[in-house]
C-alpha cells in the first residue's frame, strides 16, 4: 500500500480593483537589478531560474517538477502553451553582473502569470535564487505581475502557497492577499520527507 504525505497549502486571492491601503505602489528593485520582460526566447532562462530557485526547497517535494531543470522546462512550456498566458505578468530579474557569478544569463528571479477562464490572474511561480532573497525582489516581482494582470483586464488575482512557507505567506498578506481556501496536497511519501512536513 502506497503511503502519502499531505502538505497544507493556501489559495490566496486579492481584488485588483481594491488594492491595499496606500496602493501597491511601484515595483522597485534593489540598485543594480533590472526588469526583463517576457519574450519566447527567454523560456529556457525562466526554467533555469525556476530550477535554481526551487531545487532545494520544500516546494520541489510538493511539486517534483520544480526539482530539476527538465521538470522546470516542461512546466514553462505548459505555462506558455496555456490559452491565457499573460506576458504582462511574466518577468525575469537580471542581477548585477559585475562579478559574472550569476548563472542563467545573469537572471536571479522569475514570475509567470496566466489569466484563467474566469478572467482572474493566476500567479504560477515566484522564484528568487537563494543568494538574492531578503532584498524585496519577490515582492517587486509580485507587484509587477499584479500590475500586468490589471493592465490585461483581470479584476482578481490568486496564487497557492505551501503553508509552511511563512515568509511568502507574510509577503502575500502584506500585499492584500487573503486566504480563501485551504488545500491538502498528497505527495507519495519518501524517506526524506518526515511525517511532520
Amino acid at each position: 500500500m502506497r503511503k502519502f504525505t499531505y502538505f497544507k497549502r493556501y489559495r490566496m486571492e486579492v481584488d485588483l480593483r481594491l488594492p491595499p491601503a496606500g496602493g501597491l505602489g511601484p515595483a522597485p528593485l534593489p540598485p543594480g537589478f533590472l526588469w526583463v520582460p517576457w519574450h519566447d526566447r527567454l523560456l529556457d532562462t525562466h526554467a533555469e531560474v525556476k530550477a535554481l530557485s526551487f531545487a532545494d526547497e520544500l516546494d520541489s517535494v510538493v511539486f517534483p517538477s520544480l526539482g530539476s531543470l527538465i521538470g522546470c522546462r516542461d512546466l514553462m512550456w505548459a505555462i506558455r502553451g496555456r490559452p491565457g498566458f499573460c506576458p504582462r505578468a511574466t518577468w525575469l530579474v537580471l542581477g548585477p553582473a559585475a562579478d559574472g557569478a550569476w548563472p542563467a544569463g545573469g537572471c536571479v528571479a522569475t514570475i509567470q502569470g496566466v489569466i484563467d477562464e474566469s478572467g482572474h490572474g493566476a500567479i504560477q511561480n515566484v522564484g528568487v535564487v537563494s543568494e538574492c532573497r531578503g532584498r524585496g525582489i519577490g515582492r517587486a516581482l509580485l507587484v509587477k505581475a499584479l500590475a500586468g494582470f490589471a493592465a490585461a483586464g483581470a479584476r482578481r488575482a490568486f496564487l497557492e502557497v505551501t503553508a509552511q512557507n511563512a515568509p511568502a505567506v507574510r509577503m502575500y498578506r502584506g500585499l492584500g492577499f487573503r486566504c480563501t481556501r485551504t488545500i491538502y496536497k498528497a505527495v507519495p511519501a519518501r524517506e526524506s520527507v518526515g511525517a511532520g512536513s
